[in-house]
Formats: C-alpha cells, structure tokens, sequence
C-alpha cells in the first residue's frame, strides 16, 4: 500500500534578494542571470531560521489536511543547513508544534532530500509501523553562500515545505521509488562544516550530471510502475535552473507545459524545492485525483531520485 498527500504548506521569507540587488554585491546582471537560469529572484530570512520556517510550514500543512498536531507520528525533515548539530530540527519542530505523539529525525541528502524522507516516511508507513507523518524540506542555505561568487551566489534562496502523508486507497499514492548517489562525483557540489566555510560548485559538472542522471532515474521509476513518460500530468522536478528543468524535458519527450516551476521567484531552495512547488500548483486547483505525477530530483552527494504517485483525494 502506498501513501497520499493529504496536506500541503509552505513557508519563504518576506525579504526578497532581486537580481538587481545583486549587481551591487557581485559582477553580474539581470539579463546574464535570467538567461543563464531563469532566476529573477529569492527569498532570504530575516530572523527565521530552518527550525521556524519549518514548523510554519508543517502548521499550513497539517491545517490542509485537517489534522492537529497531536495526530502525527512521525516527523521526518530533510534539511542540509542546520544552524547547530543537535537536537535535530525535528525534534526541536516537534517541540514547537507540541506533537507529543511523534517520533521524529533529519535526513540529509541535500537537494534531494525531500525525494529520500518522503521514501523513508512511505517506508515506514508500509509497514504499519506509523500511520501518518510529516514530510518536510526546510533550507537556509543564504547561510552558506558565497556572495562574491558570481557563479553561486545567483542560484540560491531560503524556504521551507512540508507535507502530511498517510495511507493511500488501493491502486493510488506512490506506485514506484528509485534513488541513487555518484559518491565519487559529490566533489562536484560540496561545504565544509567550518563556520567559515562556504558552497564551492562546479556548475558544468552539475549540469551534466542532473540532465543525464534525472531523466534516467524518472524513465526507471515509470517502468517500475508500468507507466510511461507520456501518460504522466505533471512532473515536479527539483527547482535548480530553467536550462536542466529544459532539457530533462527534451529529453523525456515532454512539453515543458508538463513542467511547473517558480524557481524565478524563488531560485534554488534544496529541499524545499519540490513540497514549495507542490504546495503551490495544488492550492491553485492544478491536481484532482487520479492525475499521474512524478516527483525528481537531484542535488550534492551526487543524489538523485524519483517517485511515480497517483494522486488520491
């Protein structure tokens, strides 16, 4: 049996980093950045941090689904930019959500990280082992970037998603799971612990490794559910960059019409990405039950993944 969103959410800080406001703070432009990614602008925290976005986040979800704190079991957020080690941000948003009845633990795999804690929360859930969770992807990576990197500091925002999951009627929620990791390529996208460290990427090296793998790991998770790319309404790929979200669906066969994004509003937001965008397109009336949709994505590790859902009201 698999599992359903039941309840969407979402949180962005109010600030917004423009493309404008960066051309005073790096060598850049509008016009380089908007035709190179399709980014006009993030969102950056002013006084929220990974705990507070996410526990907002979780609140809009839970009220979606109509359910109280105390209802969930366990609370699962990915996230690769925690503000200390410990206690993890999902024991501290269980504290502040007051879900005395839930476990709860972090998942990091960075820009995938939603992809691989809603795998785990589908894992646990399958066993019966808990009936419901919150599935969270909870980023302040404006923490880590380097704004004198021209070629970094332009991707990157701050936000948080979060789903409520719980048991699917037959034939409906996820049908198929497929991830991965290139260990050897994650030099390509790294950060050191050190405070003072920041994000070094190799951004060709990234690209080719997202256009190749993504569109491989999507074909897979389709066989596994006895579908094909065509059949698919909507494709929920991971928010990076306009030119990979472009060519995973050239490659795929698919209009880009299949494709929702507002990573130009946003920019890259890791985790958050996909439970953003979803949180977004459902509350606009774009899903209704029974449509087919893929969720993909990749990010530092190298990770990637995907799952094929059909979508249950």
């Amino acid at each position: 049996m698999g599992i359903k969103i039941s309840g969407t959410g979402s949180a962005v800080p109010e600030h917004v980093l423009t493309n404008a406001d960066l051309e005073k703070m790096v060598d850049t432009s509008d016009e380089w950045i908007v035709e190179r990614t399709g980014i006009k602008e993030r969102r950056i925290v002013k006084g929220d941090n990974v705990v507070t976005l996410a526990e907002k986040a979780c609140r809009k979800a839970l009220e979606d689904a109509g359910k109280k704190p105390e209802d969930v079991e366990l609370i699962l957020i990915a996230t690769c930019t925690l503000e200390e080690f410990f206690p993890c941000c999902a024991c501290q948003v269980q504290a502040r959500l007051g879900a005395v009845n839930a476990a709860g633990f972090d998942v990091n795999a960075a820009c995938s990280g939603f992809l691989f804690a809603l795998a785990t929360a589908n894992a646990y859930l399958s066993t019966g082992l808990y009936k419901n969770a919150l599935v969270v992807g909870s980023e302040v990576l404006s923490r880590l970037v380097d704004y004198e990197d021209r070629g970094s500091c332009i991707l990157f925002g701050d936000g948080a998603g979060a789903v409520f999951v719980e048991p699917a009627a037959e034939g409906r929620g996820i049908i198929s799971v497929v991830q991965g990791c290139d260990g050897p390529g994650g030099v390509a996208l790294h950060c050191k612990t050190d405070a003072l460290d920041k994000i070094h990427m190799d951004g060709r090296a990234v690209y080719r490794f997202a256009t190749r793998q993504v569109p491989v790991c999507i074909e897979q998770a389709l066989q596994k559910a006895g579908m094909k790319a065509e059949e698919v309404d909507l494709f929920f790929l991971h928010q990076a960059n306009l030119r990979i979200l472009e060519t995973i669906a050239k490659r795929l066969g698919i209009p880009m019409e299949k494709v929702p994004h507002n990573l130009d509003r946003y920019g890259n937001i890791s985790s958050a990405t996909i439970p953003v965008l979803l949180d977004e397109i459902k509350k606009r009336g774009k899903m209704v039950a029974g449509n087919k949709i893929v969720l993909a994505g990749f990010g530092a590790g190298l990770t990637y993944g995907a799952c094929v859902l059909v979508w249950d009201e």
